[in-house]
């Protein structure tokens, strides 16, 4: 029930922010909770996610936004 509550919130905030279905969001966090809500809110809204973790470089980050 938590994580539901949690990824609502987070939906309701994306899209409070203009996310909308479709759109492309980068989630660059560590692995906890939130992050998981993170990813569930924009399947929630059907913003298509890709998430990145610290150790990528410069280049690999764009890339996988740009495949995003």
């Amino acid at each position: 029930r938590e994580l539901l509550d949690l990824t609502c919130r987070l939906a309701n905030t994306l899209k409070k922010y203009g996310i909308q279905k479709g759109d492309k969001v980068a989630i660059y966090m560590s692995v906890s909770p939130l992050s998981v809500a993170a990813m569930l809110a924009c399947a929630r809204i059907g913003a298509v996610h890709t998430v990145v973790f610290a150790g990528f470089s410069a280049e690999s980050l764009a890339g996988r936004i740009m495949d995003c």
